[in-house]
């Protein structure tokens, strides 16, 4: 128990109460941070709905479309017609903070011409292969968008379980320890107050007995006094 382990003195008790004000800020603190960074992994669930939901789309297209021209083209034929790009692609990472995590934003810059992105001729590929590039080259910005959204939310649901950790310990185990220590130890303050009060009191109506007890003797020696003299 706390009363075991706690030096019931004033010194220990402003102590507990200054560690108790700072939790009690530090509680409010980390709850303001909790709401804020679920209501930004709240939005960013929602986009990465829209995305998975669109990503999910193009690439059902572009399989669609990649399917029909491996049927209609030999796979030699194929594999010489994507043997050799027009463009190539390099990403580049930053890190954004949101509420102290570092999130991470990606970014891709084209190289070659921008405008084509067929690197065959026409005479010998069928039109579904068009097709399966164009969709492709169209959804590979939201893909990119969506792996930088799901790792987003990979670290904030992390920060999330972490803060509400601290929260739940705050609330429920260190502020009720220092309540419960402040309690004792103000009980013991008073017990120990009101016990040298009653100590006090008895040596005053001692003090007082005592007092009383010379007067009379004093009393008692005048009157001896007076009567030999008379």
């Amino acid at each position: 128990m706390a009363s075991t382990t706690i030096n019931p003195t004033r010194m220990e008790l402003t102590r507990l109460k200054t560690r108790r004000t700072t939790a009690i800020r530090g509680h409010k603190l980390l709850k303001d941070k909790r709401d804020e960074l679920m209501r930004q992994f709240l939005d960013i669930v929602r986009r990465n709905k829209e995305l998975r939901q669109k990503v999910e789309e193009g690439l059902m297209e572009a399989h669609s479309a990649f399917t029909v021209a491996s049927a209609v083209m030999s796979p030699e034929m194929l594999e010489q017609a994507l043997s050799y790009p027009k463009q190539q692609v390099t990403l580049d990472m930053k890190l954004r903070n949101i509420m102290s995590v570092n999130v991470p934003q990606y970014t891709f810059h084209q190289s070659g011409d921008g405008a084509e992105i067929f690197p065959y001729g026409f005479a010998q590929t069928s039109g579904e292969l068009d097709d399966a590039l164009e969709a492709l080259s169209g959804v590979f910005r939201d893909m990119l968008e969506l792996a930088q959204v799901e790792k987003t939310m990979q670290l904030l649901a992390q920060e999330i379980e972490k803060t509400r950790r601290r929260v739940n310990a705050l609330e429920y185990v260190m502020i009720p320890e220092y309540e419960k220590n402040i309690k004792y130890i103000s009980m013991k303050l008073d017990e120990n107050e009101r016990s040298t009060t009653a100590r006090l009191m008895k040596v005053k109506d001692m003090m007082l007995e005592e007092q009383v007890r010379k007067a009379e003797e004093k009393r008692r020696a005048r009157e001896a006094q007076r009567e030999n003299r008379a």
